[in-house]
């Protein structure tokens, strides 16, 4: 499986963006799908990850009620929308494919992962 990451930027404290990833070569709507974040020095952070059907979901403590992820399996794509960002948000967000249909926030459980698409929050 390929994921291709796009959307990131650089916004203003406050602003919104949406992440989109596009995968291929897989049967995406057998796959659970995950963003992860890194920030420069940090690990690999867990953002969101959703179950093959988007019907359930999880979110990482520092992004409840702002972050929201979907799918859409006829597109083989996978959404990331970030509302009311902040600085400390700033980081490469990762997608990735796990080879299970559901869901896990543990970077160990993902099979396949994205090249990474940089967002940058000012303040």
């Amino acid at each position: 499986v390929q994921l291709q990451a796009s959307g990131g930027g650089l916004v203003q404290a406050g602003d919104s963006l949406r992440l989109s990833c596009a995968a291929s070569g897989g049967t995406f709507g057998a796959y659970a799908m995950g963003w992860f974040r890194q920030a420069p020095g940090n690990g690999r952070e867990f953002v969101a990850a959703c179950n093959w059907s988007g019907g359930n979901v999880v979110y990482g403590d520092s992004v409840k009620g702002r972050f929201a992820i979907s799918r859409d399996n006829a597109k083989n794509t996978v959404y990331l929308q970030m509302n009311s960002l902040k600085p400390e948000d700033t980081a490469v967000y990762y997608c990735a494919a796990r080879n299970q249909a559901f869901s896990s926030s543990l970077v160990g459980d993902f099979n396949f992962w994205g090249q990474g698409t940089q967002v940058t929050v000012s303040s």
